[in-house]
Parts: C-alpha cells; sequence; structure tokens
C-alpha cells in the first residue's frame, strides 16, 4: 500500500487508535497491525507506533484535568519510577534480542484484561476483608508495567488502567484519564530514544500521528459518555483481542 492510499489508511488507523486507547482501549490493538498492513518490519513498526502514538496521548492528557483532579499526591507518586523505568525499558529493546519476552507478553495483556472486568468483584472482596493491597506488589506490579511499557507496549495501557482501579481510583473512566497522564509522560523518553538510535519509519509514522491526536482529543469526552459496564467490557475485550492476536503472532 503505497503513496495516497498508504497515507490515508495510516491516518485513519490513526484516529481510531487515538480514540480507542483514550477511551480506554489499546492503539497498539489498531496501530501495529496497520504498520505490519502497509509493509513495514515488525521492531520497525513497534518504534514507529511509539512514537507516532505520543501525540495521541499528550492530547487525551490535555483533556484529563476532570478525571485527575484530587489525585495530584498519586501522580507526584508514580511519575517518577514509571518514567526511569519506561526508559530502562525502551533501552532493552533497542540493545537485547526480545525472544522470551514477546513469549509471555500476550499472557500479561490477557492477565490485565481479566483484573479489568473483574475488577468490581475484585474489589468488593479487598473491601469485605478490609486489607489495602500490600504495598509491595503493588510497587512490584507498577515497576513491571513501566519497564513493560517502554519495552513493547502493546497492552500497557489495559495494565496500567487494571493496577490503578485496583489501587488509586475504582471509577474506570477516571482510572482511564490517569492512565493517559501516566502513560504519555513516561513514553516522551522513550521516544527521543527511539527517534535517535531506533529504526523509525518517519512516512508512516508522521500520517498515523496526526490522524493519533484527533483521536485523542476525541477519546476522553467518549469516555466520560460511556456507562460503566460498557467501557469495563470494551476494555477488556480489547485486551483479550490483543492477547490472542500476538498469540497468534508469535
Amino acid at each position: 500500500m503505497d503513496g495516497a492510499l498508504g497515507t490515508a489508511f495510516l491516518a485513519g488507523a490513526g484516529l481510531v487508535a487515538g480514540v480507542t486507547g483514550t477511551a480506554g482501549g489499546v492503539t497498539s490493538l489498531v496501530a501495529y497491525p496497520a504498520l505490519l498492513a502497509v509493509g513495514v518490519p515488525p521492531l520497525a513498526a513497534n518504534v514507529t507506533s511509539s512514537v507516532a502514538l505520543v501525540g495521541s496521548g499528550a492530547s487525551s492528557a490535555l483533556r484529563a484535568g476532570p478525571d485527575v483532579a484530587g489525585h495530584g499526591r498519586a501522580l507526584r507518586r508514580w511519575l517518577p519510577w514509571t518514567i526511569g523505568l519506561s526508559l530502562a525499558g525502551a533501552v532493552l529493546l533497542v540493545s537485547t534480542p526480545t525472544g522470551l519476552f514477546d513469549r509471555l507478553v500476550p499472557f500479561l495483556v490477557l492477565a490485565g484484561a481479566g483484573v479489568v472486568l473483574l475488577q468490581p468483584v475484585i474489589a468488593a472482596r479487598r473491601r469485605a476483608r478490609d486489607r489495602p493491597l500490600p504495598p509491595v506488589a503493588v510497587g512490584a506490579a507498577g515497576a513491571g508495567v513501566a519497564l513493560y511499557n517502554g519495552y513493547f507496549g502493546a497492552g500497557a495501557g489495559i495494565l496500567l488502567v487494571a493496577l490503578i482501579s485496583l489501587t488509586v481510583e475504582p471509577v474506570l473512566h477516571r482510572a482511564n484519564g490517569l492512565k493517559n497522564v501516566v502513560l504519555v509522560v513516561s513514553d516522551l523518553l522513550p521516544a527521543v530514544l527511539f527517534a535517535v538510535l531506533g529504526t523509525v519509519v518517519w512516512r508512516a509514522a508522521l500520517p498515523l500521528g496526526v490522524g493519533a491526536v484527533l483521536g485523542g482529543l476525541v477519546g476522553p469526552s467518549i469516555a466520560r459518555r460511556l456507562p460503566e459496564g460498557l467501557l469495563r467490557v470494551l476494555v477488556g475485550g480489547c485486551g483479550v483481542v490483543l492477547a490472542g492476536y500476538l498469540l497468534v503472532r508469535g
């Protein structure tokens, strides 16, 4: 797929990716296969998608004010280590083989989708026991998600929403808004690293990125209007589909 048709296809894919990602789904479910469809090799597609979708994250984060209100303390606690570990994951991606970790990715994404779908049940049982999640477990899970976000990223939003909904914000669209802010800040340094050292295909990244910015502006409004149960099914369903796609591709 070349020329104007390929450019239009990628811009449309970016728009859909931006909407699905910022409204609670996974941008990689759309953007990564779209890049493969126009002939971008797998590793280059991963790097190109990471750079192009920063715009989507930035535009959605700008719309996240109502969702992150009152969570300044949580953001100040989460952001430093998510930034550092996301950068460490990006360094691993450009300097090490990806075989073993890639085989684990579908199961990690599936686990995150399951937590999103079952979050009301998990939260109710936790309240019944009157016992919060152990800080060590929360820290280890958050560190793993941040490292994975920089390393590969497909489904990192699902995993982060799951963690936030269990620890900081049980209302899903607000947890999703927090996720949008945390991820865009954490993605900036990896994007710079990929742009300098990676194999970014700029002719594909630019139209994909433009579409993603527009999608990121629209997505948060959609998320706030969707019923909680429907949004939860959409987010979890996207994670299950992505896990299946990655498993088959692997």
